[in-house]
């Protein structure tokens, strides 16, 4: 073995030791180049720390992307801006950066009827985020609601809840859908209050808030959440016909007629 071989074995297992995993397939390369271009030792390390570092960033966002559970194929590059004017592309595109609200807490409402895009603004927003370098979970409100209702019968609620801090956004959809039942209502308000000017929500309702008496089981209830929600909040109304309708008489129209004439149009928005 020659001592060129030794190193480069030693260097392997110190680079695993220490945890350097993106210098490992890349050292040698980079060695070369510098042992060929003279870089002065400060310049071959820099670069080797560059890399660790870009490593260490993409595999940062892969793991926030997974833990996300954002429904694939929502981007905001397929969503139809067209379909619902009343909703500013460029406001959208910088709530995307999240610097200007995540950091306050402030939330985001998404109100509309069903089918108008509603779930796939909010997950393309939720994908873009999570790329800009935030943590984000997608979840249907009933799905979180029963989990912490299974908290709260095992006294875990308060941890259950101080857990969810660790993602800088929690996106829950179809608000609406939650019963009006003592139990589910109570942890849903207890979420909102605890994340209140701390942590940020972005929720999904078919209702306005005069509708949202159906969804708290009091007035006291109702007024207290909403008050908490728009303290410090965007509010995006996509008040449109729903897209699968407009489709499906679309589709219903072309019957019979060649193929040819036929023509259906695709907003790229997904369920609301």
């Amino acid at each position: 073995m020659t001592t060129a071989t030794i190193d480069a074995a030693r260097l392997e297992l110190l680079l695993t030791e220490l945890r350097l995993p993106g210098i490992k397939p890349i050292w040698d390369r980079l060695a070369e180049q510098s042992d060929k271009e003279g870089w002065p030792a400060a310049r071959f390390l820099a670069a080797l720390a560059e890399h660790e570092l870009a490593d260490r960033g993409r595999r940062r966002i892969e793991r926030h992307m997974a833990e996300a559970r954002l429904p694939a194929g929502k981007t905001l590059a397929a969503f139809d801006f067209e379909t619902v004017p009343m909703v500013s592309k460029a406001q959208v595109m910088a709530l995307a950066s999240g610097d200007a609200w995540l950091g306050k807490g402030a939330n985001i409402l998404l109100f509309g009827p069903p089918g108008v895009g509603k779930s796939h603004l909010a997950a393309a927003l939720g994908l873009a985020l999570v790329e800009n370098g935030w943590r984000v979970l997608f979840t249907r409100t009933t799905d979180l609601v029963q989990r912490l209702q299974v908290a709260r019968r095992e006294l875990a609620l308060e941890s259950a809840i101080a857990k969810l801090d660790r993602y800088d956004l929690l996106i829950l959809d179809d608000i609406a859908y939650v019963t009006k039942d003592q139990a589910e209502t109570s942890v849903l308000f207890e979420l909102i209050a605890a994340r209140y000017e701390r942590r940020s929500l972005l929720i999904t309702a078919n209702q306005p808030f005069g509708e949202w008496g159906k969804i708290f089981p009091d007035q006291a209830m109702t007024l207290a959440a909403i008050d908490r929600l728009v303290h410090h909040a965007t509010i995006l109304e996509m008040n449109v016909e729903s897209y699968r309708r407009r489709e499906a008489l679309e589709r219903k129209r072309g019957r019979g007629r060649p193929a040819a004439n036929a023509t259906i149009k695709k907003t790229g928005t997904s369920e609301g």
